[in-house]
């Protein structure tokens, strides 16, 4: 039967494939928070049991946290692995949301219906995108794809604590020729991506402390050194005029693009306005003489996440704090060493600290960069199934975030991925009134049913 029959499948029966997402959606699944710790559990027996339903050999794995959902691949030739993650991030702020987050609706809007719910695009309607394509082929050709295994987690969103144990111990069940991973996006409208490189993550907090209380301005201004001034200028001096970052080493492991890739980022239809216009903003603020797709894709950064010190109630308080903290964190690209990195800024700081102040550190995690191959079958197959479904060719784009996903694969199962997902930049994730496109969810499923055959 032909790959035309299963995308009829689809189409005809999207409204049941949007009613069990919606259902899916129902489920608070937050991971971070204990108290959901009960409905984690439900949306992996939900999952597993619709995966089950189709046909496949689905089971809920038990963890020392939420429970993974697997289904071993039924054939011995060539396998893909399929990624997503079934929890979702809390909902908070709740009064900014226009509708409880798991009532999921279908509504409405000027560039089309959008599927409005925490989740609907990270990561269940990303991860039901897939499903549904199964199901559709299930039901055309009487069996579900021999040559797809999948791993589902209930964790992404708390840091994944218990994914790197359940990879080792499971290593030789989960192993497959490529991982296929659906939690990132379109390029634009019409324009699919798949994601070639994805940037590291380093955390690092920092707190600067002086006098062993805070002190009276008027009493002791001018002669006591102030942990909250000391720190501001650490902070600045981070970054030169040219938005370039100022710690020794910092660049090694920094690549120039390949000129294949420059050339591609730079003919696509990219409007730094555009994109800085909905948060308010309008002007690029990084390295001066970088094209704005590689400063949010290629180039690595430096940030300030969040500063405290001294009397941050209402009304005023004239003191000179005792303490001054800020978090800062470092987007990585290439082969830079966040190990490295972390011990060239705790030295950075020490060497900018004046007398009768001192520093410590706390850390929060590390996360090497990482970059994927566009040789193969399976990539082509991928690009050939985009190609076919969406109105423009794909882009080979970069990755601001940091899936960590990608690298354990790497590292572990020794296992290369291809990164496809439909969602959009003014989804929402993580943020309220989250929704998923209709319109990705059609075409998202469409586009996986072609892969399958693709890669059948």
């Amino acid at each position: 039967m032909s790959l035309q029959a299963v995308l009829d499948q689809i189409d005809s029966h999207l409204e049941e494939s949007l009613g069990r997402l919606l259902e899916f959606l129902k489920i608070r699944s937050i991971s971070t928070d204990p108290r959901f710790d009960r409905d984690c559990k439900d949306a992996a027996s939900w999952l597993a049991n619709e995966l089950r339903g189709i046909g496949f050999d689905a089971a809920c794995r038990e963890s020392d946290g939420k429970p993974f959902v697997t289904v071993p691949a039924q054939s011995g030739s060539s396998t893909s692995l399929f990624y997503g993650h079934y929890d979702v991030q809390p909902v908070d702020p709740i009064d900014k949301w226009n509708r409880d987050p798991f009532d999921p609706r279908v509504e409405s809007l000027p560039d089309g219906a959008v599927i409005r719910g925490r989740g609907s695009s990270d990561d269940k309607g990303q991860l039901m995108t897939f499903v549904e394509a199964c199901r559709a082929w299930a039901m055309v050709h009487g069996s579900v794809p021999r040559n797809i295994s999948m791993l589902f987690e209930g964790e992404e969103e708390s840091g994944s604590p218990s994914l790197v144990p359940f990879l080792k111990e499971n290593s030789r069940e989960l192993k497959s020729d490529v991982a296929l991973i659906c939690d990132t996006g379109l390029f634009n409208h019409d324009t699919p991506a798949i994601v070639v490189m994805l940037r590291g993550l380093l955390g690092e907090e920092v707190t600067i402390s002086g006098s062993n209380q805070d002190l009276h301005s008027g009493m002791y201004g001018g002669i006591a050194i102030n942990p909250a001034r000391v720190l501001t200028r650490i902070l600045a001096n981070l970054h030169d005029r040219e938005g370039r970052i100022t710690l020794p080493g910092f660049y090694d492991g920094v690549d120039e693009l390949p000129k294949q890739v420059r050339d591609q980022w730079a003919s696509l239809d990219f409007s730094h306005g555009d994109f800085l216009g909905p948060v308010g903003l309008g002007v690029p603020a990084g390295e001066v003489e970088r094209m704005p797709l590689e400063m949010i894709w290629s180039r690595p950064t430096c940030d300030v996440n969040g500063i405290v010190g001294g009397y941050c109630g209402s009304g005023f308080k004239t003191v000179i704090p005792s303490q001054a903290s800020a978090k800062v964190s470092f987007r990585l690209v290439g082969n830079q060493d966040p190990h490295k990195i972390r011990k060239a800024f705790r030295f950075y700081v020490r060497s900018c600290l004046p007398s009768d102040t001192n520093a410590s550190f706390k850390e929060h995690g590390t996360a090497y960069a990482s970059q994927f191959s566009k040789s193969g079958n399976l990539f082509a197959a991928v690009e050939t199934a985009l190609a076919s479904e969406w109105p423009c060719k794909p882009v080979h784009a970069g990755c601001g975030g940091s899936i960590p996903i990608a690298g354990h694969f790497k590292e572990i199962l020794d296992m290369e991925s291809i990164l496809v997902g439909f969602g959009k930049d003014n989804d929402g994730i993580h943020a309220p009134n989250e929704k998923y496109d209709l319109r990705s969810f059609h075409l998202g499923t469409r586009t996986w049913a072609r892969v399958i055959a693709e890669i059948g």
